[in-house]
């Protein structure tokens, strides 16, 4: 589908962090992988997908805003209903190295210091996956039964078909705010838009 989303592929991240990428606070997605993302390792490989929002315990306490309490609410259960919001179309991604450029991207997100730090740290080599994405609203939400299969430490899960209204082309943040975004976002990180 020209324009829209082309795959079923869902990019799992928090719940918190799925409202803040709805809303425009919020264009960049910082991953260093899971434990479940096999050899290769984590890499942003789908240029399209839809955020499948996650509860995570401790969310509220690692990202920099004011939180629903209900996201710490634990795991989904096998037959919840999920509420996929959004896709994202991946513009680009880059690992970064060096923890200064990290740093700066302090405003482009929600996540603590301190979280993306320990993301930063952890493993062998220092450094973190950084993509920088424009986030489309679904004109309905979709509601897709929670499944065991997207459990466990793993990033990319594949969503049971397409929602039945299609994706809807208007971004959440205007061409203008996304542009702005993005040329500081590419400063701070030296990538080059063509």
């Amino acid at each position: 589908m020209k324009g829209g989303v082309e795959t079923t592929v869902g990019y799992k991240e928090w719940v918190a962090v799925c409202g803040a990428l709805g809303s425009g606070r919020q264009c960049v997605l910082l991953r260093k992988g899971g434990i479940r993302e096999g050899r290769e390792g984590f890499s942003f490989k789908h240029e399209r997908f839809y955020l499948f929002p996650t509860r995570f315990h401790a969310q509220a306490e690692q990202v920099r805003i004011s939180c629903d309490s209900s996201l710490g609410a634990g795991e989904w259960q096998v037959g919840e209903r999920v509420t996929v919001q959004f896709w994202c179309e991946s513009m680009w991604a880059t690992t970064l190295t060096r923890w200064e450029a990290v740093q700066q991207l302090e405003p482009f997100h929600i996540w603590s210091e301190e979280l993306v730090r320990e993301r930063f740290d952890c493993g062998d080599v220092q450094q973190i996956h950084c993509a920088l994405v424009r986030v489309h609203a679904l004109p309905q939400p979709w509601m897709i039964p929670y499944e065991k299969k997207y459990g466990g430490c793993r990033t990319w899960v594949d969503l049971p078909g397409a929602p039945a209204n299609g994706p809807d082309q208007a971004a959440v943040l205007s061409d203008e705010g996304f542009a702005e975004s993005r040329a500081a976002i590419e400063q701070i990180v030296g990538v080059r838009s063509d």
